[in-house]
């Protein structure tokens, strides 16, 4: 099974960026560029949301509303890795933000689509 791990969070000021990285390893079945990669976040009580989405093979983005004109989700497969880079942030993007595998490569923001997860990296943006 694919495994991720995510960095690049951190503690910013509000209208600050940060760019966050997920590199996926230990192909077995299924080799990068056959996978879509989300990235996600889930802040303290709430549900796991979804933000963007690449399809590896062709590079089609798709983005929810959380990240649209705000995130930029782009990868580079020589390295196996995919970025979120993320600008003008406010508080309410406070989150730990997850990049997760979907090995149909179909790709899609809902987490249940998603067959492998990273441990997370925490996301502060103080006022």
């Amino acid at each position: 099974e694919v495994q991720l791990v995510e960095s690049g969070g951190g503690l910013v000021r509000t209208g600050g960026s940060l760019r966050l990285s997920c590199v996926a390893s230990g192909f077995t079945r299924f080799t990068f560029d056959e996978y879509a990669i989300g990235w996600f976040r889930q802040a303290p009580g709430k549900e796991r949301e979804g933000l963007a989405c690449i399809t590896i093979d062709d590079g089609n983005t798709l983005y929810e509303d959380a990240a649209k004109g705000r995130f930029t989700i782009f990868s580079d497969n020589a390295k196996n890795t995919v970025y979120l880079y993320m600008n003008a942030l406010e508080p309410d993007d406070t989150a730990v933000y997850y990049c997760a595998a979907d090995s149909t490569g179909l790709g899609s923001t809902s987490v249940y689509d998603f067959d492998a997860w990273g441990q997370g990296t925490q996301v502060t943006v103080s006022s």
